[in-house]
């Protein structure tokens, strides 16, 4: 028993170091840091002193408009983005894992190319495509009567949308597909014998089966879509697009960490922001194990994918009989 503490120890010691190293501290100074403020004596010709404010700077943040309204900036993207993301990349496995898809290879690797891009790379192409004097695609869409202005206060949140979709939809794609993958295919054979069609094989039978992956997907979506920072400070640059330095809360702590130099003002809305996510993942998180928790422990019909394995299955067979 010692050697295999000893063993588990050894292991998970690195992880541990590392994982204190680039994650634990820099919150802690984070923290640290969003407590103080840099103050200027006198008339402005001395030096600055470094001040104890304490929660000043989060209640700087939240009085700010600026910094709640990129929050409901955020809700806007997430209530665009998370949907069609999670039904497009489901969508696109569920294509891929049907009988009827040829070339499975290629396509997989088609759709996962763009997530090889780097996401200010992937945010220039599309800044290109955007633009009315440089892009063919707009200047088609011009040719045929259909006239948008991506860069407007209406197309900006679209259009970040559609970069994010072109950059992940391929890479959740392949996490669906290979949860499809391992399912059971006797599950699958027996729902053919029985005369089920291919929508309901796939809707009843195998969505149902992924649900776990399923949620982490929308789990790990939601975070990354709070962390929402490269594409729209590319589109704020020199672009003339609706998109200002403060659009979203990473924005706004970065144009207060390095155009303002107010480091403080910037922890605290970085804090404010990791909270959010923390709290948003522990929703999502309990949300998800309710429902799986009721699922398993709901009626099963003796007919039902994995009924087999659950209690009580053939004791409603011997009284069927």
């Amino acid at each position: 028993m010692k050697a295999r503490t000893r063993a588990a120890t050894l292991l998970l010691t690195p992880f541990f170091v590392l994982f204190t190293a680039v994650m634990v501290v820099p919150i802690g100074y984070a923290v640290w840091l969003s407590l103080f403020t840099e103050k200027q004596s006198g008339l402005g010709f001395g030096g600055t002193e470094t001040v104890f404010t304490g929660l000043d700077n989060y209640t700087a943040a939240l009085g700010d408009r600026a910094f709640l309204e990129g929050f409901g900036v955020l809700l806007g993207y997430c209530l665009l983005y998370v949907p069609l993301l999670l039904a497009g990349a489901l969508g696109l496995a569920l294509l891929l894992d049907s009988a009827l898809a040829r070339a499975r290879r290629f396509f997989q690797l088609a759709l996962f190319l763009p997530h090889a891009v780097p996401g200010i790379i992937a945010a220039l192409i599309w800044v290109y495509l955007y633009t009315p004097q440089l892009s063919p695609v707009v200047q088609a869409m011009d040719a045929g009567g259909v006239g948008f202005d991506f860069f407007s206060p209406e197309g900006t949140l679209p259009s970040v949308v559609n970069i994010a979709l072109w950059e992940w939809l391929g890479y959740n794609m392949v996490i669906f597909y290979a949860a499809l993958q391992a399912i059971d295919r006797s599950v699958l054979e027996a729902a053919t014998v029985d005369g089920a069609s291919a929508w309901r094989i796939a809707f009843a039978i195998k969505v149902p089966l992924i649900k776990a992956s399923l949620a982490m997907v929308g789990l790990f979506t939601i975070i990354g879509s709070l962390q929402l920072f490269t594409e729209p400070l590319i589109l704020n640059k020199g672009t003339g697009s609706a998109v200002t330095s403060t659009w979203t809360p990473n924005m706004y702590a970065y144009t207060a960490a390095f155009d303002r130099n107010d480091y403080g003002l910037a922890a605290a809305a970085s804090v404010l922001l990791a909270l959010t996510a923390a709290l948003l993942s522990f929703a999502v998180t309990r949300l998800t194990g309710r429902r799986r928790t009721g699922t398993a422990n709901g009626p099963v019909t003796a007919g039902e994918p994995g009924a087999a394995g659950r209690p009580g299955t053939t004791a409603r067979k011997e009284r069927t009989a």
